[in-house]
């Protein structure tokens, strides 16, 4: 029998049948016919792919057929900062980057303090913006070419997103909105309408070059309900739909639902130091036995276990030495403390890396990347808007 969980984009609670979520959510599996296209235009099937983390889709097919037609698309995603980031938030970013280089396009990357800001009521701006310029650090370090990487401030830009937000707010029934989002009553009406600004740069692109008309949305499954509005409503305005790739979340540290802000213990934070990340890791949920004899003679289970997971998802990119381990595991000739402890230095040297490309980002290196600081688009925007 099936656990229940609930997923928004919001909150996650229980753990996540993918399954059911293709389903509910009425999106496809990326089947073997499209890991075959996805290999035609990649001229390899993407790791994340291969592994069934990026698994399911909306018209992905029709995107890379359309590719492969001279047409040319560029790649939407974001980051809400509600806190400091960690492996789980970071996870996305790592596979947008893998496409962006692949294929030398176009990334605009959202950043969405306004939508943190009214769903946290708790919250203040002050933090918000901090979180927000440390988000952005955090993105930046991993290595996305400035050239054609246009961060999208919602606050500070939203000169850029107002046109095409109410542009889209006025196709858009509340009945709709609360349909997909579960809205009631109580909710603020700040949160009703942040679900205009997210759709606006899934058309944005097509101002910075009309070559690009096309786009495609790489993120975790949690946030595919704005796209759904955002798909709805695209041709309204002339624009193809966006496509869109999901990808799991990744697990938490505990025993079931996903990493989480709220629950420090359940994430390994790109802020952690060597200790904290040894005792999280120690601590973590496995799928091994109560004891080491009893491990040797009955063997683990590597299925349930959140540390196997981490190198499923980050920490082993050899697919036949994730293999040997798994089996290994099964077959009782590997602990989960040696697993644990070699997982721990491979996280500890990941985040050391990670920290010290941080450390080089100063504001100046953040502005080559703000969509204001490179292009203005308000004027093509208006127009284009009062033709229709």
């Amino acid at each position: 029998m099936n656990e229940e969980f609930s997923i928004t984009p919001w909150e996650v609670k229980g753990k996540i049948d993918y399954e059911r979520l293709v389903k509910s959510f009425g999106v496809k599996i990326i089947d073997d016919n499209l890991k075959s296209l996805i290999k035609k235009v990649f001229g390899e099937i993407p790791k994340l792919i291969a592994r069934n983390i990026f698994y399911s889709h909306r018209d992905l097919d029709i995107l890379l057929n359309e590719y492969l037609n001279g047409k040319k698309f560029y790649l939407y995603t974001g980051r809400g900062p509600s806190g400091p980031m960690h492996l789980g938030h970071i996870l996305p970013f790592i596979f947008t980057k893998y496409l962006q280089e692949k294929l030398s396009t176009m990334l605009i990357i959202q950043m969405t303090p306004d939508e943190k800001y009214v769903y946290h009521e708790d919250m203040r701006p002050s933090e918000v913006y901090n979180y927000t310029i440390d988000n952005i650090r955090d993105i930046l370090a991993l290595g996305f070419n400035s050239q054609n990487t246009y961060i999208i401030d919602d606050i500070r830009n939203i000169n850029f997103l107002y046109p095409l937000a109410i542009s889209v707010a006025r196709k858009v029934t509340f009945s709709t909105a609360r349909a997909v989002f579960g809205f009631t009553p109580e909710t603020n009406i700040g949160l009703i309408f942040y679900m205009a600004i997210q759709a606006a740069p899934a058309f944005i692109g097509y101002f910075i070059s009309d070559e690009y008309k096309y786009c495609l949305i790489p993120a975790a499954i949690d946030q595919d309900p704005y796209w759904r509005i955002t798909r709805d409503i695209a041709g309204k305005l002339g624009f193809p739909k966006p496509a869109q790739i999901h990808g799991k979340l990744l697990p938490s540290l505990k025993a079931t639902g996903k990493m989480s802000t709220s629950e420090p213990e359940s994430a390994i934070y790109l802020s952690d130091d060597d200790d904290i990340v040894k005792t999280k890791i120690l601590n973590a949920f496995t799928g091994g036995q109560p004891t080491a004899r009893e491990q040797r003679l009955y063997g683990g289970n590597p299925e349930i276990c959140t540390v196997y997971m981490y190198y499923y998802y980050l920490f082993e990119e050899d697919d036949r030495k994730l293999m040997e381990r798994y089996t290994k595991c099964k077959n009782g000739e590997i602990l989960c403390g040696e697993c644990k402890e070699e997982l721990s230095r491979r996280i500890i040297n990941f985040l050391s890396q990670h920290r010290r490309r941080k450390e080089k980002i100063d504001d100046e290196y953040i502005e080559k990347y703000m969509i204001d600081s490179k292009v203005n688009l308000e004027d093509q925007i208006k127009k284009y808007l009062l033709l229709r």
